[in-house]
């Protein structure tokens, strides 16, 4: 979505009269609100090759040195566990530090070398710990779903997992498609009563006054941008251009699109924006209402594609005026991380310098644990 150069539109209170009606008021916020929206998506567009370059050149060279640290400082715990010279105290923490650092290593790499190091300073096998965790997750997400997954579904493969949720989802839908579908068969073969009838006509005819509503507005500049009623080149060209806009946005019952381009092409004026009658403005509220609720999925739609293109967690907020600032952020905190995890791996050139680390860490786990106390 492209921003082009649009004139506003909105409805201006006359010098004779106090205030806008309650239908001018409602025009002039949807039209507000739609601007909002159409400026979000103006700026996701603008934003995301900004984000993705500076994700691919600065964030992932310092994720994969950062891991690859991680799995020095594993193998180097290890290492320190089988030295002379420890407590049983001391080291069963580097046991404690070698399962959560590997184990957490594990999540994201199939390391056979980190798996048996694991093996060896945890609880059980990590094979055996990874597939009760992944059958509780099946349970999970049957439970939230609603439906059942099957005993065959491969749950380490994220792919299949989602693709099995949903096709059973969708199952799950045609079938409650198919018994709603059935009922309103069933619930029309009864006779309407005079109200239902009533209301039905009602509808229609509110339906068949928004369609023309968009139509109308729709013709007028179809008549005057008709490319083939133009002998001049340049200018058939360029309302070949302008009716091509036209159609997309007739085509998507875009109102305020066919509006902003009667006022570009000096089809309308402000005082006929301002003198549109009130059943006019109650169909216009209802398409733009529409409209509205349209562009709020779109956006829903955009941020859930971001999530999901690089692993943000739904309850973190995104926002095109944020997320490459965030992503700063991210960056720096994980420049300082790899600094504190080189100088970290120093202290096992020297005993002393272990124990004092060792020693350093268990303050800082016991403050942490003061600190969550209930008081």
């Amino acid at each position: 979505m492209t921003r082009t150069n649009r004139r506003s539109v909105s409805i201006a209170p006359r010098h004779n009269k106090a205030a806008l009606s309650k239908g001018q008021k409602a025009f002039n916020t949807l039209i507000r609100q739609i601007e909002k929206r159409r400026n979000r998506l103006v700026a996701w567009e603008a934003v995301r090759p900004v984000f993705q370059k500076k994700y691919l050149d600065e964030l992932l060279p310092l994720e994969r040195a950062s891991t690859d640290l991680q799995v020095k400082m594993v193998s180097r715990l290890d290492d320190a566990g089988n030295q002379k010279g420890l407590t049983a105290s001391e080291r069963r923490m580097i046991s404690e530090l070698i399962t959560g650092l590997a184990g957490e290593l594990l999540e994201e790499r199939d390391d056979p070398q980190l798996k048996a190091i694991y093996n060896r300073h945890g609880p059980s096998d990590y094979d055996t710990e990874a597939a009760a965790e992944l059958e509780d997750m099946k349970s999970v997400l049957e439970a939230m779903l609603g439906v059942e997954l099957g005993d065959d579904l491969d749950m380490t493969s994220p792919d299949e997992v989602l693709e099995r949720a949903h096709a059973r989802m969708q199952e799950q839908q045609a079938q409650e498609i198919a018994e709603n579908q059935a009922r309103e068969e069933r619930r029309a073969k009864r006779k309407k009563s005079v109200k239902q009838l009533a209301a039905q006509a009602r509808q229609e005819a509110e339906q068949a006054q928004l369609s023309q509503s968009i139509r109308e507005v729709y013709r007028k500049l179809a008549s005057a941008l008709h490319p083939d009623r133009e002998s001049d080149p340049q200018e058939r060209e360029r309302k070949t251009a302008l009716m091509q806009r036209v159609n997309q946005a007739y085509a998507k019952n875009n109102l305020l699109q066919l509006l902003e381009l009667q006022l570009e092409l000096e089809h309308i004026d402000q005082s006929t924006i301002n003198d549109i009658s009130e059943d006019r403005l109650k169909h216009y509220n209802s398409i733009l209402k529409e409209q509205l609720g349209e562009l709020d999925q779109e956006i829903h739609h955009v941020e859930a594609g971001f999530r999901q293109a690089y692993g943000i967690p739904p309850f973190i907020e995104v926002s095109p005026d944020t997320v490459v600032r965030n992503l700063a952020g991210d960056i720096t905190e994980l420049q300082h991380s790899i600094r504190d995890l080189e100088k970290d791996l120093l202290v096992f050139e020297d005993l002393r310098k272990l124990k004092t680390w060792l020693k350093h860490l268990k303050r800082q786990r016991a403050a942490l644990r003061f600190d969550e106390m209930p008081f």
